[in-house]
């Protein structure tokens, strides 16, 4: 067992010793000085790169509330020598820059940080050398206040359909309003804040979605998105008998109808029908149609449907009718 396991090593080492031989080690070498030389090359040319770097608002007042979005990074894009390029992105980090809200802010409650300016605070942890190609956005605007308010309500926009045989009952809101915060000029104009536009259809169960609220410059919300119930529930379909009422009739005079109920079919949601009764419905019998126009049979009049209630319909349209003198 010996014999054949050493005669294997010593094929390998000659394999080795032929794959490493003089040639080969400076082959390698050349390789490796090539590499150094193009590497040194290519950091020292110019090169452009995108950064992003963190913004801080500081030195801001407790009495004063922000009321727009605050951009929270800005994009930069910057060249200089790729080791120089280097030394930003795997050694010096670029610090937040930190805007001093005092410098800028102004009686109007607008405080604008402009393209220029925000260079001007970035360049001053760079390297001499580089330079700034580009700064995203081209201006920052900031709007606050000194924490004037009101609360107003919130209405859901979009558009909601339910499926066949289904509707919706309601949509509401958690919470149904919010605080907001803007100048006295701005509140005056707000009495509600929109959701973010959302349609949904063929629904056929609750449905439950959180979602922003409208953006509106200058204007900050409290809390910024609610949740938003829409419910949803089966059509069920019931039939119930309507007293008819005889309306405009002059004194003295009775009318009587034959039937004096009428039957009224209605379609109302599983979770309310049984709670419609009769008396939510009014059919009536109009007595100047019947001097307009005198006839055997009177017309029928649905006047007054639930809310609730969605196709109600009269079996009969017509009746006949005796007017008695009291």
């Amino acid at each position: 067992m010996e014999k054949p396991f050493g005669h294997v090593c010593a094929t390998f080492r000659d394999f080795l010793l032929r794959l490493f031989n003089k040639e080969f080690l400076i082959f390698l070498f050349f390789l490796l000085l090539s590499g150094v030389f193009w590497l040194i090359m290519t950091l020292n040319e110019s090169m452009e790169r995108d950064i992003s770097v963190p913004v801080e608002i500081v030195n801001v007042p407790e009495d004063v509330v922000i009321t727009s979005d605050i951009h929270d990074t800005i994009k930069v894009t910057l060249r200089d020598k790729g080791y120089t390029m280097g030394a930003y992105f795997y050694g010096q980090d670029i610090q937040p820059l930190k805007v001093n809200f005092a410098n800028y802010a102004k009686a109007d409650g607008h405080a604008t940080v402009s393209n220029a300016e925000m260079q001007r605070l970035l360049r001053q942890q760079l390297y001499k050398s580089t330079e700034i190609v580009a700064v995203k956005p081209e201006k920052m605007d900031l709007y606050f206040n000194h924490g004037t308010h009101k609360k107003v309500p919130v209405v859901y926009k979009g558009r909601v359909t339910a499926a066949h045989n289904y509707y919706v009952t309601r949509i509401q809101m958690e919470p149904d309003s919010v605080t907001v915060y803007a100048l006295n000029s701005t509140l005056e104009k707000i009495d509600e804040v929109s959701t973010e536009y959302l349609s949904l259809s063929e629904l056929n169960a609750n449905t439950v979605k959180d979602l922003r609220l409208e953006r509106i410059t200058g204007v900050k919300t409290v809390p910024s998105q609610v949740k938003v119930d829409i419910l949803v529930d089966i059509l069920t379909e019931k039939t119930i008998e309507v007293p008819i009422t005889a309306v405009n009739m002059p004194e003295g005079k009775v009318l009587r109808t034959f039937p004096s109920v009428v039957k009224v079919t209605m379609v109302a949601g599983s979770q309310l029908v049984d709670e419609i009764r009769a008396s939510d419905f009014r059919v009536e019998v109009d007595y100047h149609d019947i001097e307009k126009s005198p006839s055997e049979r009177c017309s029928l009049h649905l006047t007054a449907i639930p809310a609730v209630v969605n196709r109600a319909t009269m079996e009969i349209e017509q009746v006949d009718y005796l007017i008695e003198q009291k």
